[in-house]
């Protein structure tokens, strides 16, 4: 399993697949934890799921949120990997395979 942190965060929240879900909106944080924290708590389920290769953080409307790489969209997906997570929005990119050289 490879987690894709530092190509997530060299990319925008804002840059993400049309297929993307729409913005309703990042509430605030609602725990005191850091996005970093609750990321590390729910890779490794995320990671679990298929067509996921990777997740981050990113930006999106000048505020912090969490990237879930994937393969390719579906509904299935979008229906697995939550809009936010302890008040941080969880975005969808669609980067297709990703392949070491």
């Amino acid at each position: 399993m490879i987690v894709l942190g530092a190509v997530a965060l060299m990319c925008g929240c804002g840059q993400s697949d049309p297929a993307d879900r729409p913005h309703d909106g990042a509430r605030e944080p609602v725990s005191h934890k850091s996005i970093e924290e609750v990321l590390a708590e729910n890779t490794s389920e995320w990671m679990a799921i298929p067509g996921v290769i990777g997740t981050g953080i990113g930006e999106f409307d000048g505020k912090p949120c969490i990237k879930v790489l994937v393969v390719q969209a579906s509904d299935s997906l979008s229906q697995r990997i939550p809009k936010d997570v302890e008040g941080y929005l969880v975005r969808i990119e669609v980067t297709g395979e990703i392949r070491a050289h």
